[in-house]
């Protein structure tokens, strides 16, 4: 999450109530802020890059230090604050180097400069029981909600006023967290909270475990069961990701080892239809779905138009690209119009800038590829890509980063500054 990190819709209300505001007293508008800033995690460390939205240009600033691996971010609804998901456990893939269940666990809050961008350590970390996989806010910023893979799992904390971590609220028995916690979003209804567990494949010695959308009602920081969504029984539903369509009328879902894009009917109260309305391969009808090939982040542009899904390889047979689907206007249906080569392996993640102008993909991982007679390296990179009116994508350029194996490029987000 990936992830969206900009409530954009709650913004423009309320720069526009402030303009309004002043012309109706005589007083001078408030300022609008157009500094726009680009966030990536790279192992414990987190860099701050200017980010040029008319060129696609990034410009290094600051790092700072998490306790342990950064997981996920999610900025406050106000954009003051940046809150830091981290643990020193790692993936649940057999080849990754780090051990997946670790023994330190936290959040960490930052307050963002409003002039610079800088982060601002901002009271103590949270601590957590166990592994996060990712990690939301509320819609008001009272609570943030976090996201655990093993055991699968969501605990809660409160904001505090000034925008520190408060305590961990206990949660009833009986909640039904499904297996493999991976993401989790807050209803743009407020009324609900999604926790999107996606199982497990199925491997030489065991079977596959379902997937599914857990959906629970959600009031004060307090959950209670509500609605699981399991096509099929969760069997061939390796769910990994939602984001929702600004007109709240449907959800989008990516299914990792299925390599799909699923869309839901939106109810108003927050709940979704049991069935998608439409179910579409995110792939290029030349690609071969295979182990090594499976869809991650999904963002939908602000405006509603067009949608992006990230596919990811972990070999140079696959398909490592952004497939760029339009959205009907009235159904909701998809239609692949673009599938763009991220120039790099593995975009785990990816972002786009709150105009909807500039699309930024974590291209994880460096990979050994050949080159006529050799072979050389193709590292980790940040890309940059243009959005046109159109919503397809053009390669502006990337930023090589440099890894090593237990320090990945594991999360980048965009943000506009809060005057």
């Amino acid at each position: 999450m990936a992830s969206r990190i900009l409530n954009t819709s709650r913004g423009a209300l309320r720069l526009l109530s402030l303009v309004l505001l002043a012309v109706m007293t005589g007083q001078a508008a408030p300022p609008v802020s157009t500094k726009t800033e680009l966030y990536a995690a790279l192992g414990t460390d987190i860099t701050q890059y200017d980010l040029d939205t008319k060129t696609a240009t990034l410009t290094k600033h600051a790092t700072v230090t998490l306790p342990a691996n950064v997981q996920e971010a999610w900025v406050s609804p106000n954009r003051k604050f940046l809150y830091v998901a981290w643990s020193n456990g790692g993936a649940s893939y057999a080849s990754a180097p780090t051990p997946p269940k670790g023994d330190h666990h936290g959040i960490t809050a930052f307050r963002i400069d409003p002039q610079t961008g800088a982060l601002l350590p901002h009271g103590q970390p949270a601590s957590l029981p166990s592994r996060p996989i990712f990690t939301t806010t509320d819609l008001d910023g009272t609570h943030i909600i976090t996201a655990h893979n093993d055991p699968s799992s969501l605990t809660v904390h409160r904001i505090l006023p000034d925008g520190t971590l408060g305590p961990q609220i206990a949660q009833p028995a009986g909640l039904d967290f499904g297996i493999y916690g991976h993401q989790v979003r807050m209803d743009p209804s407020g009324q609900t909270v999604i926790l999107v567990t996606r199982g497990n494949g199925p491997t030489a010695t065991r079977p596959e475990d379902p997937g599914a959308l857990k959906l629970f009602s959600f009031k004060d920081g307090i959950l209670a069961n509500r609605l699981s969504i399991a096509p099929g029984g969760g069997f061939g539903y390796q769910v990994r990701h939602v984001d929702f369509h600004p007109s709240g009328n449907w959800t989008f879902a990516t299914l990792e080892r299925q390599n799909q894009l699923h869309v839901y009917e939106r109810k108003p109260d927050g709940s979704l239809s049991a069935m998608p309305l439409f179910v579409r391969s995110t792939l290029m009808p030349s690609t071969k779905s295979l182990p090594s090939q499976t869809a991650a982040s999904i963002h939908v542009h602000p405006d509603g138009r067009y949608a992006y899904v990230a596919n990811r390889a972990t070999d140079t047979s696959g398909e490592n690209t952004i497939a760029v689907f339009s959205i009907n206007p009235e159904t909701g249906e998809p239609i692949l119009i673009q599938s763009i080569d991220t120039h790099g392996f593995t975009p785990r993640t990816f972002s786009l800038d709150p105009g909807g102008s500039v699309l930024a993909v974590a291209n994880q991982s460096p990979m050994t590829v050949r080159d006529g007679k050799s072979v050389k390296m193709v590292p980790a990179s940040l890309a940059l890509f243009h959005i046109g009116k159109d919503g397809k994508l053009t390669f502006s350029r990337k930023y090589d980063v440099e890894t090593t194996p237990d320090r990945n490029l594991f999360w980048t987000g965009i943000m506009r500054l809060q005057p």
